[in-house]
């Protein structure tokens, strides 16, 4: 399953959409903190692949956990395009020269109290990497067209905060995807319609 980048282009909002959003099972109405991810597509020559981080095991939010690169809005930053891409050059390293911003997917309201923006984002090989060692165990690639592809999405569920909890994930070898990573990945794939909308 390749992506042809015009379609994917297509299937991006041009700009944040306020009422656009999905929201994780146990998200709750409670003011939330925002925060915005850079969704980096690496345009290998042999296929697509999607960088991703694990988070190390100290943090206090998301600790071990798969996820994009980025974080909470700070008052600098005046879009969500700046917060994705601060955080990923204080994160992984990877210059903003190497970066394609091409659109944006619907804002993703987590169970752990954020509104993420997901910054779409096309990465331009070669490039450095230096990850943060405080925030980031290990940064690798997962080919997009299998992250993208529903056979590959399995539905869990497991017991948070005294309710049974529903959620989508990815296993990639030893890598276990899912959460809100998973659901901005699920988004994607809805938006290029590969799946029925919910």
């Amino acid at each position: 399953m390749s992506v042809d980048l015009d379609r994917l282009r297509a299937s991006l909002f041009g700009e944040p959409k306020a009422g656009h959003f999905v929201q994780e099972d146990g998200a709750q109405d409670e003011p939330l903190t925002p925060a915005a991810v850079l969704f980096p597509i690496v345009l290998r020559d042999d296929g697509h692949t999607v960088l991703l981080t694990q988070r190390t095991a100290h943090l206090r939010d998301h600790a071990g956990q798969i996820s994009f690169p980025g974080g909470r809005v700070e008052a600098h930053d005046l879009t969500p395009i700046e917060t994705a891409l601060r955080e990923t050059e204080e994160e992984i390293g990877l210059a903003r020269e190497r970066v394609e911003i091409v659109g944006f997917l619907p804002e993703c309201r987590t169970g752990t109290g954020f509104r993420v923006t997901p910054v779409v984002a096309l990465v331009r090989p070669p490039f450095d990497l230096q990850p943060d060692p405080f925030e980031v165990a290990e940064i690798f690639e997962v080919p997009l067209a299998f992250l993208i592809d529903p056979a590959n999405h399995q539905r869990h569920s497991l017991h948070y905060r005294g309710a049974l909890r529903h959620y989508f994930a990815m296993p990639y070898g030893e890598y276990f995807i899912w959460g809100a990573t998973a659901g901005m990945i699920r988004s994607l794939s809805e938006r290029l319609g590969l799946l029925q909308a919910p």
